[in-house]
């Protein structure tokens, strides 16, 4: 069945993906950028490309209002990582339940899943301290998900902690796992196949209020 999607962060490589796949099966999706003369590419059947800020709750509600569900893949490298993850997760619950869109989903980072019981990626020896400032950003947008009290069934989806890669074509298949680093996972991800978990999530929720490691 088609549903409507609002997807934030769209101008970007993960979220061009979640875009195409969820057009490719069916569903009518509004693009949410900062500045939508700068991503027309984006546009075309089925998609609509607005401007919106995922840090402000009253601009997620109107550009969600009449949605089914929300991605969001939005990120920013012009300020601070937790600033920018914290007020994107209190807008985005706050805006979304304004709205009425009760599922979402977002795009997660491979570094804050476990290697050890208690011991995130981002917390090893010799892990990069700018790579680990941007990763607490994630772990604290976890933080405030985990502790609000909202109706909202959201689920934060990391992929493994490598580069994604933004060229391999779509397979379609991944495996699930929890909040540890699959350790048998395949060396290589794609973007494609993030996006296709990202929209079977939508279409058919099996994880919910949770981070969720998806691999190869």
């Amino acid at each position: 069945m088609s549903s409507r999607i609002v997807v934030f962060g769209a101008g970007g490589r993960a979220g061009r993906r979640a875009v195409a796949e969820a057009v490719a099966r069916g569903h009518q999706v509004t693009a949410v950028v900062r500045n939508p003369s700068s991503y027309q590419d984006l546009a075309g059947a089925g998609v609509s490309v607005v401007p919106g800020d995922v840090t402000d709750a009253e601009s997620v509600a109107a550009v969600s209002a009449g949605h089914d569900a929300a991605i969001s893949a939005a990120g920013r490298m012009d300020m601070d990582s937790s600033e920018f993850y914290v007020s994107a997760a209190h807008a985005l619950l706050d805006g979304l339940a304004r709205a009425g869109v009760g599922r979402l989903v977002l795009i997660g980072i491979g570094s804050v899943l476990e290697t050890a019981p208690g011991v995130a990626v981002h917390d090893t020896p010799g892990f990069p301290e700018e790579a680990r400032a941007f990763s607490l950003g994630h772990s604290a947008e976890l933080d405030v998900l985990r502790a609000a009290e909202t109706d909202i069934d959201w689920l934060v989806v990391a992929p493994p902690p490598v580069m994604l890669d933004d060229e391999a074509p779509r397979t379609g298949r991944y495996r699930t796992g929890g909040e540890q680093v699959m350790a048998d996972a395949a060396p290589s991800f794609s973007y494609t196949d993030l996006a296709v978990a990202l929209i079977d999530e939508i279409e058919t929720p099996k994880h919910h209020r949770s981070l969720t490691a998806v691999a190869g």
